[in-house]
C-alpha cells in the first residue's frame, strides 16, 4: 500500500450549504464551481457520525496529538445549535483520549446570539469572524441580498465575543483585502476590536479571472496595501496575530509557515461538505467547476485513502511541485508559490506561478527589509551590561525573559540577535584561518545580494555558528569544508544554478538544513538547480537527490521541528548524539513530539510560545543509563535542543521545557553581561551537590523556573485527587519551588551580578515567589524536606572537599 506522505490534521466540516448574506467576492457562490446548488442545505446526522468515526481512526492511525476541524458553511449558524452540539460531541466522542480537538467555527456573525456563546463555551469552540474593515469597507462586498448592510451586525457579534465571559471563544477576523479600501482605515477599524489574530486574505483569482487592478495602482497593488498595513501593525507592537506577516518572518529565518498560503510546509488539510462527499481545499472552487472535487465519499473511503487523492498530494509535495519559473525564485522559500488555487490557468493547469506573483515578491522582499532579516553587526559585543546589538531587545523584552517567558515576538528578536552574531562570528572565522575557501565566502556574499532568504535560511541553522566558534577557538581539526557546504546548502536554496566545491568524509556530502547525499571521499561539486541540487562527486558519478533529507516533524498548528541526526557538527553538545535514526524510531519520536507539545500547550502555555517562535531543531541524543533522563543545549547553537528520547510523553515536554531555557539564556548572555566574568569563584546551586562557576548558576536557576512551573501546573491538574502520579507532582512542586527561589537569593547575595544582572534576578524572583504561596499537603512538603536534607548533606562533604 502506498504510504501517505503527510497525515490529515485539519478538516473543514460544511454545516449548512446556503448562506444568509450575498458577499459578492464568495467562492461558494459567485466563482467557478456550483456544486453548491445540488446540495443538501444542511448535513445529515448520519454523515456528521460517519466523518467524527473517519476522524477518530485516522488519529489513532497516525498517532494524532491533535487535530483541527472547522465547522463552515454557507453560514455553518444555520444549522443551528442542535446540529452544532451533535457535530462537536460525536467529534470529541471519536478521537483517542491522546488526541486534543482544536474546534472552531467560521461565521459572518449576523446571526451570533448570546445563547450561541453559551453553547460554543459549554463545547469549548472557538469563534472566526469575517469582517472587512469599517462600514465602509465592509459594506462594499458584505451585504444582504436586498442590499443592506451587515456591519452593525457583525459588530455586535464581535461585542459579544468581546465580553469577559466569552473572550476566550474569540478566535479572530478574517479581512478579504480590496485595494478600493483604505489600508489604514482597515487595519484602524480591525484593531479596535481588539482581536487576537487577523487574517488578511487576498481575494481569490486566477490567471483566468485576475484580480481587480485600480489605475494608477502600481505594479504591485496588493503587496502595497498589505505593507502599509504591516508598518501600523510593527509600530504598535504587533498588537495581534497575523498569520501572512509572521509567516513571512518565520520563513525568512528557514522557519515553517502558519499558512498554507506561503511556504513549502504540506498541505494537511480536506473538506466535508454536506452531501458527505470530501473535497479538497476549498479555494479550489475559484478555478474551474468541479476543481476540487475527489469522487470520494466519507461512507466509501477513508482519510488514508483521501490523502492519497492526487489533487491533495500535489499540494504536500514542496518546492517540486511548485513551477519552473518558482522554483527558480529567490524567494520561493517563503512564498511557496503562493496559494495552490491562485496558480489556475487553463492550458497549464496549476503548473504556474500564483497570479499574485509580483505581489508575494514585492510583500517578502519589503518584510524581509523592514527588519525580516538580521544584518550583521558592526560593532564587537560590548562589556558591562550594554546590549551588544543595539536595540535588540526593548527593555520591556528583557523584563519578560527575566520573568523565564518570552512571548513569540521577544523570542523572534533573540533570533534576529543570533543569526546577526553567527554571520559576524562566520566572517571572524573565515578571515582568522587565512581567508581559506575564498570560492565559498564569495559566493555567500553574492547569494546574499540576490537571495538573502537561502541564505539566512542556512546561516540560522544551528550548527553554523558551532563551526565558527570551533574555528574562533583554535580547533583547526574541524576544518574550512563546513563553510563550503553552508554555501552549498545557500545554492540549493536559491536555485539559480550556482555551483561550489564541497569535501565529503566518510562517505557522507553533507548540506545543513537539507540533510547528506552518499558520495565518495574527496571534493564533489555541487550544484544549486532549479529543479533541485546535483553532486557531481569525485569518481564522476552524479547524484541528483538526498539519500538521508533532513527530517521533520509537523506539530499541531503547523509548527515543525526538525530532527537533526545527520549533521556532523551536532556532536556540539555534552552527551554523545545518536546515529541516523531507524525508521521505528523515526516514528516514536514522530508521536513522542507530538505528545509532548500538546502538553506543553497545555501545562506550559506561557513557555510554549516562545518554544515554537525559537526552537527549529531536536537532535537525539544516545540513551543514558537506565532511569536517567540525557539532554543538553549547546551553548553556541542557537535554536536545538539534544534529548535521549525518554521514556514518556510528559518527561519530553518537561526536558523540552528545561533545555530551551538554556538555549534563551544563552542568547540573553551573547547580548549583555549579566554578572562580573572576571569572576572565578564557585557556587552551589540547591539541586546539586558540586560547585560551578556563577553562569553555571544562573543557567540552572533560569531553566529551573520552568521546572517549578511544569510541577505547579501538574499539581493543580490534580486538584482534589489521590494516587502515585497526583503525589509525586507535588512532591517535586515543592521541592522545585523552594530549591529555585534559593538559587535566586544566592545569585542576588553573590555581589558579582552587573546592575542589569540585578534586575534580572529580580524578574526571576517575581517570577517563582507567587508559587511558594500555593498550598500543598504536609506529606509533600515533608518529602521536600527529606529530599532537600540529603542533599545538603552532600553539598557539605563536597564543600569540606574543595576546603581542604
Amino acid at each position: 500500500m502506498t504510504r501517505i506522505p503527510v497525515p490529515l490534521t485539519q478538516f473543514v466540516v460544511k454545516m449548512h450549504s446556503r448562506c444568509d448574506l450575498a458577499c459578492d467576492h464568495c467562492y461558494v457562490y459567485e466563482h467557478a464551481d456550483s456544486s453548491w446548488r445540488s446540495r443538501p442545505k444542511v448535513i445529515g446526522e448520519g454523515i456528521l457520525a460517519k466523518a467524527a468515526e473517519r476522524i477518530g481512526e485516522h488519529a489513532v492511525a497516525h498517532r494524532l496529538s491533535a487535530v483541527r476541524v472547522v465547522l463552515h458553511g454557507g453560514e455553518p449558524l444555520l444549522a443551528g445549535p442542535d446540529r452544532l452540539r451533535r457535530a462537536a460531541e460525536a467529534l470529541r466522542a471519536a478521537l483517542p483520549p491522546e488526541c486534543a480537538l482544536d474546534l472552531r467555527i467560521h461565521t459572518n456573525g449576523v446571526l451570533l446570539s448570546r445563547a450561541f456563546c453559551a453553547l460554543f463555551a459549554e463545547l469549548d469552540v472557538k469563534v472566526g469572524i469575517s469582517l472587512d474593515g469599517d462600514r465602509a469597507a465592509n459594506d462594499r462586498h458584505r451585504r444582504f441580498a436586498d442590499g443592506r448592510s451587515s456591519h452593525p451586525q457583525v459588530l455586535r457579534a464581535v461585542g459579544l465575543l468581546n465580553e469577559p465571559e466569552y473572550r476566550h471563544l474569540f478566535a479572530g477576523l478574517l479581512c478579504t483585502i480590496d485595494i478600493e479600501n483604505d489600508p489604514v482605515a482597515v487595519y484602524r477599524a480591525l484593531a479596535g476590536l481588539r482581536p487576537p489574530a487577523v487574517d488578511f486574505l487576498l481575494p481569490h483569482a486566477t490567471w483566468e479571472e485576475p484580480p481587480k487592478r485600480v489605475p494608477g495602482g502600481g505594479e504591485a497593488p496588493y503587496a502595497d496595501w498589505l505593507l502599509v498595513v504591516h508598518r501600523l501593525w510593527e509600530a504598535d507592537g504587533r498588537p495581534f496575530a497575523v498569520r501572512t506577516f509572521e509567516s513571512v518572518h518565520r520563513t525568512l529565518r528557514g522557519l515553517s509557515s502558519l499558512t498554507e498560503s506561503l511556504g513549502l510546509e504540506p498541505s494537511d488539510l480536506a473538506v466535508l461538505e454536506t452531501d458527505g462527499t470530501f473535497e479538497q481545499a476549498d479555494s479550489l472552487k475559484t478555478a474551474y467547476d468541479g476543481a476540487p472535487v475527489t469522487g470520494m465519499n466519507v461512507f466509501a473511503h477513508s482519510l488514508d485513502d483521501l490523502a492519497r487523492h492526487p489533487g491533495i498530494a500535489a499540494r504536500q509535495s514542496g518546492l517540486a511541485g511548485l513551477s519552473a519559473a518558482c522554483r527558480a525564485c529567490p524567494v520561493v522559500r517563503s512564498c511557496g508559490g503562493g496559494l495552490y488555487a491562485h496558480r489556475y490557468r487553463a492550458d497549464t493547469g496549476f503548473d504556474n506561478p500564483s497570479v499574485y506573483c509580483g505581489d508575494l515578491m514585492t510583500l517578502i522582499n519589503g518584510i524581509a527589509g523592514s527588519g525580516g532579516s538580521a544584518a550583521v553587526p558592526a560593532a564587537v559585543p560590548a562589556q558591562g551590561g550594554e546590549p551588544l546589538l543595539p536595540a535588540a531587545l526593548a527593555p520591556a523584552q528583557l523584563d519578560e525573559l527575566a520573568r523565564g517567558y518570552g512571548s513569540a515576538d521577544t523570542v523572534a528578536a533573540l533570533g534576529r540577535s543570533q543569526l546577526a552574531l553567527t554571520r559576524a562570528m562566520l566572517a571572524a572565522a573565515w578571515d582568522a584561518s587565512g581567508q581559506g575557501r575564498a570560492e565559498a565566502w564569495e559566493l555567500l556574499s553574492a547569494l546574499d545580494g540576490v537571495a538573502p532568504a537561502a541564505v539566512d535560511a542556512v546561516l540560522a541553522h544551528p550548527y553554523a555558528r558551532a563551526w565558527a566558534a570551533r574555528r574562533l577557538a583554535g580547533d583547526l581539526a574541524v576544518g574550512l569544508g563546513p563553510l563550503a557546504a553552508l554555501a552549498a546548502a545557500a545554492a540549493v536554496r536559491a536555485g539559480r544554478g550556482d555551483s561550489i566545491a564541497v569535501p565529503a568524509r566518510g562517505g557522507w556530502l553533507h548540506l545543513p538544513t537539507l540533510g547528506r547525499v552518499a558520495v565518495p571521499d574527496g571534493e564533489a561539486v555541487v550544484t544549486g538547480r532549479a529543479d533541485g541540487l546535483e553532486v557531481r562527486a569525485a569518481d564522476g558519478s552524479v547524484r541528483t537527490a538526498l539519500d538521508q533529507p533532513l527530517r521533520r516533524v509537523r506539530l499541531a498548528g503547523g509548527w515543525t521541528v526538525a530532527l537533526e541526526d545527520v549533521d556532523p557538527l551536532r556532536d556540539s553538545h555534552a552527551h554523545p548524539v545518536a546515529d541516523r535514526l531507524p525508521e521505528a524510531e523515526l516514528l516514536s519520536w514522530t508521536g513522542a513530539l507530538r505528545e509532548a507539545w500538546e502538553l506543553l500547550g497545555r501545562d506550559l502555555p506561557a513557555y510554549a510560545e516562545g518554544i515554537r517562535a525559537g526552537l527549529g531543531t531536536v537532535t537525539p541524543l544516545r540513551p543514558g543509563p537506565a532511569g536517567r533522563d540525557i539532554s543538553s543545549a549547546a551553548r553556541q547553537a542557537y535554536g536545538v535542543v539534544g534529548i535521549a528520547r525518554p521514556a514518556t510523553a510528559p518527561t519530553l515536554a518537561l526536558l523540552l521545557a528545561h533545555e530551551f531555557q538554556h538555549v534563551k539564556l544563552g542568547a540573553v548572555l551573547d547580548l549583555f553581561d549579566l554578572h562580573d566574568r572576571a569572576d572565578d569563584r564557585l557556587y552551589f546551586a540547591p539541586w546539586r551537590p558540586d560547585p560551578r562557576p556563577l553562569e553555571g548558576l544562573l543557567q540552572g536557576t533560569y531553566a529551573h523556573l520552568a521546572v517549578t512551573e511544569y510541577w505547579g501546573t501538574r499539581t493543580a491538574a490534580y486538584d482534589g485527587l489521590a494516587g502515585e502520579a497526583a503525589d509525586r507532582a507535588r512532591a517535586q512542586f515543592a521541592l522545585w519551588r523552594r530549591y529555585t527561589v534559593e538559587a535566586v537569593e544566592r545569585l542576588a547575595e553573590s555581589g558579582a551580578l552587573t546592575g542589569l544582572g540585578v534586575r534580572f534576578a529580580e524578574g526571576m524572583r517575581e517570577s517563582v515567589e507567587p508559587w511558594l504561596a500555593v498550598p500543598l499537603p504536609a506529606a509533600a512538603e515533608r518529602e521536600a524536606e527529606r529530599t532537600r536534607r540529603e542533599r545538603d548533606q552532600r553539598e557539605s562533604g563536597q564543600l569540606r572537599s574543595v576546603q581542604a
